[in-house]
């Protein structure tokens, strides 16, 4: 009892604390430890973008094709597809068109590795923020007795045979519920402010106190072993600034970073198996805007943000595969404050080298009145489960969906991805 309590005196005045949680300075990345060894990854890495806030889907994969669209949208329609015109929408199939500012996602299209689902949701009818990301985080809608989210139990079910702590990391200060479990997970927010900003003395300091302090085989001294390799590890990573491949360049801002940190972890092959990255400011409720404006700004950093990291990792991604996911969409109809308020069906990108792409997926349910579900939204016709279900048995090699969607009894695939 004497050595616990004084280890944690010792950890305390040099910054750092071990309980099961490791906590490092502002400057420093948070590492959780609680682990089952973990595996070598042998299938795809899968990256997971939430786009926070409730976003659009109809003014991202825009269905010009519907008339309904238009006569519910007087101010933030995007005009239907017209050659030369920039600030039409962009046609993929006749039907459907992508956001003009989501021009750099053509490419992608036309290349075949890049798909798009619409009309897809969770089954849950709430229209709270905070309830709709718990539902889809846990993978569980309209349950919260699970503490754990999907990813984190995903990676449970897979074999594990490593210990590193990044088999599984989240983009930015905190955790992401998803990842949640019993699994090594990291947060962190920059490799190159861990390297630059933090203080070169104080952390040789907390290097040297750990490494001091955990010198056993107790479960105790494991766990601060691990934490010290992590940070020798990104310490290591962070003394070459990283040149993206292939004249790449990530847009300015916090999304940007984020995939450029995630791509410098898959090319230092340090482990990685899943991520999971944020990019708010989706709760348009005003001055939504149509081809220009806040939700056309957010776009372009979206759009630029997922061309240069595809372009970045070209030569790795037949073997990653990203989905973008929202907690909900936004109402069919524009409110009096030039925006749209909490909806229900929204779209979800699907990015990566086996991808199905060029194609839209999902049952388009129609606009019309008699067609809309609730208060005036855009129906749900594919579950997410169904989408997230099908990546992970095809791509990640996750044969026990039950467990990792426990609410969910019957899986529809939609041949998004090859197995």
């Amino acid at each position: 009892m004497f050595d616990t309590l004084k280890r944690r005196q010792l950890l305390k005045k040099s910054g750092v604390l071990a309980l099961g949680m490791m906590t490092f300075p502002a400057w420093m990345p948070r590492i959780a430890f609680r682990s089952p060894p973990a595996t070598n990854q042998t299938h795809d890495l899968v990256v997971v973008v939430f786009l926070r806030g409730g976003a659009d889907g109809l003014n991202i994969v825009v269905p010009h094709g519907d008339r309904d669209y238009y006569g519910n949208r007087d101010a933030l329609a995007i005009a239907q597809p017209k050659a030369r015109d920039d600030a039409s929408a962009i046609d993929l199939d006749g039907f459907f068109g992508l956001h003009p500012k989501l021009r750099p996602l053509k490419e992608l299209w036309d290349a075949r590795v890049l798909a798009a689902i619409h009309a897809v949701g969770s089954p849950d009818p709430t229209h709270s923020h905070f309830d709709a990301m718990d539902y889809m985080e846990r993978g569980t809608p309209g349950d919260k007795a699970l503490p754990t989210g999907w990813i984190g139990r995903h990676l449970q079910i897979q074999a594990a045979n490593n210990r590193v702590p990044f088999r599984a990391v989240g983009l930015g200060t905190l955790v992401q519920q998803s990842l949640r479990g019993p699994i090594p997970t990291m947060a962190l927010q920059s490799i190159a402010d861990f390297h630059l900003r933090g203080e070169t003395q104080e952390l040789a300091r907390i290097q040297q106190t750990i490494a001091s302090l955990y010198e056993g085989n107790e479960f105790l001294e494991i766990e601060g072993q691990e934490t010290l390799a992590a940070m020798d590890t990104l310490a290591k990573i962070a003394k070459t600034k990283y040149a993206p491949a292939n004249g790449a360049r990530y847009p300015q801002g916090y999304f940007g970073q984020a995939l450029a940190t995630l791509a410098q972890l898959i090319k230092a092959q340090v482990g990685v198996e899943v991520a999971a990255v944020d990019i708010g400011g989706w709760d348009t409720h005003q001055a939504e805007g149509g081809g220009d404006g806040q939700m056309a700004r957010l776009l372009q950093e979206f759009a630029d943000g997922l061309r240069a990291f595809y372009t970045d990792m070209e030569a790795q991604m037949k073997k990653i595969t990203l989905v973008t996911m929202s907690e909900f969409g936004r109402r069919v109809r524009e409110n009096s404050s030039r925006g749209t308020d909490h909806g229900h069906g929204g779209v979800m990108f699907v990015l990566g080298g086996s991808v199905n792409g060029g194609k839209m997926y999902g049952d388009w349910p129609s606009l019309a009145q008699e067609k809309l579900y609730g208060p005036g939204d855009l129906a749900v016709t594919t579950d997410f489960r169904d989408v997230l279900g099908e990546l992970l048995q095809k791509r990640a090699g996750n044969q026990n969906l039950a467990a990792v969607f426990p609410n969910h009894r019957t899986f529809s695939f939609r041949g998004l991805v090859r197995a």
